[in-house]
């Protein structure tokens, strides 16, 4: 054996979006220009009180040190205060805290599946899951989940399947397509994995950001089944403090308190200070503001994309993105993406990281920004699109400015 090579565990397909920040890094460095519709990260700080908090931590906790594997008492009790606000019923022995939901994913995926194992998920679907599970050994089914059904998995899907998978991972709201699951039909999906002994794990981090559709929760007190992720990342805007939660049934709780334990200590504790803080009532108004901006954000991108040529979009019913169908205009969004950025400075995520069937004819637009850089990016996308080949490749004797 060559110790020099690396595991075959490793071999995964890159996070697609991540090379495109760092092209866009790469343009702003250089230009200055560039618009990130590229990542799903809001451009607004953490809540204030949040950010008060941490000050508070750093300027009177005498030691920022390890906390429990699973988190702090005080911010689970929040956590099962803030589902319980939202008619979910939760207790604080049910959650446990993890650094970040991805912390959180590979903790559950390797509490809960053995290496073969299948596990279900839509296509479109967020690459994570399906380059974690395979980095474990697991084998991901990917559910075809075209515009019929609006881009979320289906009964029907589950019992086409020669055998029933080890677990199923939906998302309400999904990313990429913002579409949300309904209340009938995440019941059944989950009635369908109680009764096949197949773990159902929701994804819930969007939860908060919806446009006139409600999102319901998967959890229900007693049921061994379900597993559901949580994340300050979204809706409180903290991304880059690395804090998430899972509500775990009591028959994984140990095993993933001892996974957590090994693989990360703890989540962050600063992060865990600031929290409590963000799920609290007084950061509620300023969290809300945010949705209402993202309201704003995506009538705007609705309204101005016929003008770049795509008509066909997912229905955003939450999150911050826009799922669009760019077929009329490359078969590569790879590259329509790459030349887009290299004239317009406009990132944009080509949907092969998505999905990986189709990917090539779908980008992800994210409307989490301000508001007058996506009347900017789109200012740039339409003169770029009045000077390009009808498959939106660039046309050698123009060149265009941004």
């Amino acid at each position: 054996m060559d110790s020099r090579r690396p595991s075959t565990r490793g071999a995964v397909a890159p996070f697609h979006v991540m090379e495109v920040i760092k092209a866009a890094e790469l343009r702003q460095q250089e230009y200055g220009d560039a618009i990130w519709l590229c990542a799903g990260q809001p451009s607004t700080p953490a809540p204030v009180v949040a950010r008060e908090a941490a000050a508070r931590a750093l300027r009177d906790a005498e030691v920022l040190g390890y906390t429990a594997a699973t988190g702090t008492l005080p911010l689970r009790q929040a956590i099962a205060a803030h589902h319980r606000t939202n008619g979910v019923e939760v207790d604080a022995d049910d959650v446990v805290v993890t650094t970040g939901s991805s912390g959180g994913f590979s903790a559950l995926f390797l509490a809960a599946f053995d290496a073969g194992d299948t596990v279900a998920m839509a296509r479109p679907g967020y690459p994570a899951y399906r380059n974690t599970l395979q980095a474990m050994g697991c084998e991901v089914i990917e559910l075809d989940c075209g515009p019929e059904v609006r881009h979320q998995p289906t009964v029907a899907m589950l019992d086409a399947l020669p055998t029933p998978p080890a677990g199923v991972i939906v998302a309400s709201p999904s990313n990429p397509t913002g579409t949300i699951i309904d209340a009938d039909q995440l019941a059944a999906i989950s009635r369908w994995c109680a009764e096949h002994g197949c773990l159902l794990i929701s994804d819930e981090i969007y939860h908060g950001i919806s446009f006139g559709r409600r999102c319901e929760s998967a959890w229900h007190p007693g049921q061994e089944h379900v597993v559901v992720i949580g994340s300050t990342s979204k809706y409180f805007s903290m991304t880059g403090w690395r804090l998430g939660w899972m509500l775990v049934p009591q028959h994984l709780r140990r095993t993933v308190e001892l996974l957590s334990g090994n693989l990360s200590i703890c989540p962050p504790a600063i992060s865990q200070y600031a929290a409590i803080a963000a799920l609290s009532p007084a950061a509620a108004d300023e969290l809300d503001g945010h949705v209402a901006r993202y309201a704003v954000n995506r009538e705007v991108m609705l309204d101005r994309l016929p003008a770049l040529g795509i008509t066909r979009v997912a229905p955003p019913d939450g999150a911050f993105y826009l799922w669009c169908d760019v077929s009329d205009l490359t078969d590569d969004s790879s590259r329509w993406c790459a030349d887009a950025l290299a004239a317009t400075g406009v990132a944009m995520t080509p949907g092969i990281d998505f999905d990986t069937a189709r990917g090539d004819h779908w980008v992800r637009l994210c409307f989490a920004g301000a508001t007058h850089e996506i009347h900017d990016a789109f200012d740039r996308l339409e003169r770029w699109r009045r000077t390009t080949t009808p498959q939106g490749t660039l046309d050698p004797q123009r060149t265009t400015g941004s």
